[in-house]
């Protein structure tokens, strides 16, 4: 909730506080998330040591942010779905179904990135 008395560099900080409680939530409470962070971690991992030059990293990140966020944006979702209707509606299932399609959409891209970057590299 925005504070009236705040500053634009204090509202800012706040706002910083509740994305990074998000974040630490997401991570520490949700296995689809702590899944592919523990992914995330790994490939960073075997990035360093396979030397990606600066383009790979890059492309590393980029899949590994895509995949985060629509995991987290899929985790929202369905958190919102399940407050709204508790019990089981055949339109909430349906858009929990599209919500979970998108974050594997994110992973398949994610696959695919990584192995173009890292079949070269062993093949």
């Amino acid at each position: 909730m925005k504070n009236p008395d705040d500053s634009f560099f204090r509202g800012r900080i706040r706002s910083l506080k509740f994305a990074l409680r998000g974040v630490w939530l997401l991570i520490t409470t949700e296995h689809s998330v702590m899944v592919q962070f523990a992914i995330a971690v790994l490939m960073t991992i075997i990035g360093f040591v396979m030397h990606l030059s600066t383009v790979e990293w890059m492309f590393q990140f980029l899949a590994i942010g895509l995949v985060l966020v629509a995991e987290s944006l899929n985790t929202g979702i369905e958190k919102l779905s399940d407050f709204i209707h508790p019990d089981y509606h055949k339109q909430i299932g349906f858009i929990k179904d599209i919500s979970a399609g998108a974050a594997t959409f994110a992973a398949i891209i994610a696959v695919i990135i990584g192995l173009l970057i890292y079949l070269p590299k062993i093949g």
